[in-house]
C-alpha cells in the first residue's frame, strides 16, 4: 500500500489524530511532487520509531542534538515512499542496534510536529511542519549501542515507567504516553 493510502486508512483515535489526518490528506494534495522531499520547505514527510524492548519496560531514546532532549528515533523522508523503511532505517543509524523490527506494519500515530527555524551544518532551516508517522518498533536492549555522530550525543533504554521524567520536550508528553500504551496493547 501506498504512503498516502496508509495515512487515509488510517483510523485516527482520538481528535489530535482526526485533525492532523485532515491536514496530512490537505498537504498531500497540495504539494503531490515534493511532499517527500526536504524541498518543499513548508511541510514535508518524516516517519519516526518508537521503540520499546520485549516487554515495553524500556524506551530506547537518542539525546538529540538539535532539541538538547531525550527523544525517539526518527528522519526525513528524504524521497522515500516507504515510511515503515524509513523508520527503521532511521532507528538503526540513530541506535547503533542492527535487529529492529517492526511490532506491527501498520502506522500507529499520526503527529503533525511543528519544527522552530534553526541552524543545521551551518545553514538556516526556516520554521516547518513535520507530517509525521510512527511506527513501533522493538529490539534487543543486549544489543550495543552507539551514537550517531553530529545528530545525537547519547543513545540510552530508559524506563517507560516515568519516561517523562527523562525527557523534557512537553510538547511530546502526550505522544510518548500514547505511543507507550499503544505498544502495550501490541504485546
Amino acid at each position: 500500500m501506498m504512503y498516502q493510502e496508509e495515512i487515509a486508512a488510517y483510523v485516527p483515535r482520538n481528535q489530535q489524530e482526526q485533525g492532523d489526518k485532515e491536514m496530512m490528506l490537505t498537504y498531500l494534495r497540495m504539494f503531490p511532487d515534493s511532499i517527500l522531499t526536504r524541498d518543499n520547505q513548508i511541510a514535508h514527510m518524516t516517519s519516526s520509531g518508537f521503540v520499546v524492548n520485549h516487554d515495553a519496560s524500556k524506551v530506547l531514546m537518542v539525546h538529540h542534538n538539535l532539541y538538547r532532549a531525550w527523544a525517539w528515533t526518527g528522519g526525513h523522508a528524504d524521497g522515500e515512499s516507504d515510511l515503515l523503511e524509513v523508520a527503521l532505517r532511521e532507528a538503526r543509524e540513530e541506535t547503533g542496534v542492527t535487529y529492529i523490527r517492526p511490532l506491527s506494519s501498520n502506522m500507529v500515530s499520526l503527529d503533525i510536529l511543528p519544527v522552530w527555524g534553526h541552524m543545521k551544518r551551518g545553514k538556516w532551516v526556516p520554521a516547518h511542519q513535520h507530517l509525521n508517522v510512527t511506527y513501533l518498533l522493538v529490539a534487543d536492549e543486549t544489543d550495543p549501542l552507539c551514537h550517531r555522530e553530529g545528530e545525537n550525543d547519547g543513545v540510552a533504554w530508559l524506563p517507560a515507567q516515568g519516561l517523562l521524567e527523562h525527557t523534557n520536550e512537553w510538547q511530546m508528553d502526550t505522544i510518548y504516553t500514547k505511543l507507550l500504551q499503544r505498544a502495550r496493547e501490541l504485546l
